[in-house]
């Protein structure tokens, strides 16, 4: 049998760290995670509480619609009219097998084999291999500092005629925001060019010092993709969902029927329960851990001569060039994994052109463990220059 050429997909290093960090602390290594934005919380109690109750009213857990079960569609809607101020159809929400599924079901729901597809680099590098693996073109736009790691109305305009442009605000790895004149300065170029408008919104209530703008505050003509992974601290359920014009909604679902049957029925029940009012609670605590780890993180990296550090708007990613001394972020990585203990993601994984020179730290876990992370990480600069 031959090996198709649609799995040739690069690695997502990212993960490729975790395992190696992963078989070093099953050898015995005390390991700090900072290569994975894996939040150190876990569900909120309110999500297992809502388990229990299906349990004890004796819910099978079988499948359900492939959009979604109704009363976690309409409270997904609620929390648009709450957050954002901005009323939301619940027949628009569709429920997905975490955020991934988002982006397949979206990809093929509006673009053809072949298709131009805007991304901005650095950025979140399932992108660019889900788009491949889809037959689609995946333009990687060249993002500055100066524009925040964003993509502009100029960059669509040099990148010739595209088909669809994808945005993160807060992005992964850079943690930087589009404000609302930005968001709405893309919504009008890409509604003046015919361009397909899609928003990832995975990191919103994840932010330190303004609100995030969500695309549906400026048009109902975009897909936004959101999840249960991070604000909720709940990676491993992977439960997700997309807000869509209505139109779409049908092809959608045919889709996810076929690809799917239909999200996890036990996360379902859980994302309801972490929706709730015990449950939004809980996890609005977790923001002051990642605010305090973010001023740790980032006052380290400063100190220690990191340049061109990313503004941290949001998520909980720090981004940045290597310090003096190193030039190779895959080398500058492996050795602080094994001679330090500490995990983080060569910029590679986001920037296949210029990320030999960058790193990204996650401060994802508890504050305790981000200032030993950090501890050892000055250790290993210094010594090391």
């Amino acid at each position: 049998m031959k090996i198709s050429s649609r799995s040739r997909t690069p690695p997502f290093i990212a993960m490729d760290v975790l395992t190696k960090a992963t078989r070093l602390e099953s050898a015995g290594r005390d390991i700090i995670h900072m290569e994975v934005g894996e939040p150190a919380f876990g569900a909120p109690g309110a999500a297992f509480d809502a388990l229990e109750t299906a349990r004890k009213r004796g819910d099978t857990m079988g499948y359900t619609s492939g959009l979604g079960i109704q009363p976690l569609r309409a409270a997904i809607a609620a929390l648009y009219a709450s957050r954002y101020g901005i009323e939301i159809d619940p027949e628009r929400v569709i429920v997905t097998a975490g955020s991934s599924a988002g982006f397949v079901l979206t990809f093929l729901a509006l673009f053809d084999k072949g298709e131009r597809v805007a991304i901005a680099d650095p950025g979140y590098p399932c992108y660019r291999n889900i788009l491949s693996i889809l037959g689609l073109d995946a333009v990687r736009i060249r993002s500055v500092l100066e524009s925040r790691y964003q993509p502009t109305p100029d960059h669509l305009a040099q990148a010739g005629k595209l088909d669809g442009l994808l945005v993160a605000s807060p992005a992964n790895p850079t943690g930087t925001m589009l404000d609302r004149p930005a968001m709405q300065s893309l919504v009008e170029a890409c509604r003046a060019r015919e361009i397909a408008l899609i928003s990832d919104e995975i990191y919103h209530g994840l932010t330190y010092e303004t609100s995030p703008t969500s695309a549906l505050e400026l048009t109902d003509e975009v897909i936004v993709i959101n999840s249960f992974s991070k604000y909720y601290a709940m990676t491993g359920w992977r439960i997700g969902w997309m807000v869509v014009p209505e139109r779409f909604v049908r092809p959608i679902q045919n889709l996810a029927q076929s690809l799917f049957i239909c999200p996890s029925h036990a996360s379902q029940i859980a994302a309801l329960g972490a929706l709730s009012e015990h449950g939004e609670a809980e996890v609005a605590r977790h923001l002051d851990v990642y605010r305090h780890n973010r001023s740790m993180v980032v006052t380290t990296l400063m100190e220690l001569g990191f340049p061109d550090l990313s503004p941290c708007d949001g998520a909980f990613y720090a981004y940045a060039g290597l310090p003096s001394g190193f030039e190779d972020s895959s080398r500058f990585c492996s050795r602080l994994l094994d001679e330090a203990g500490v995990a983080c993601t060569p910029g590679l994984d986001f920037d296949p052109d210029r990320g030999a020179g960058t790193v990204r730290f996650s401060f994802a876990q508890s504050p305790e463990r981000i200032a030993e992370g950090l501890k050892r990480l000055r250790r290993f600069v210094e010594q090391a220059s």
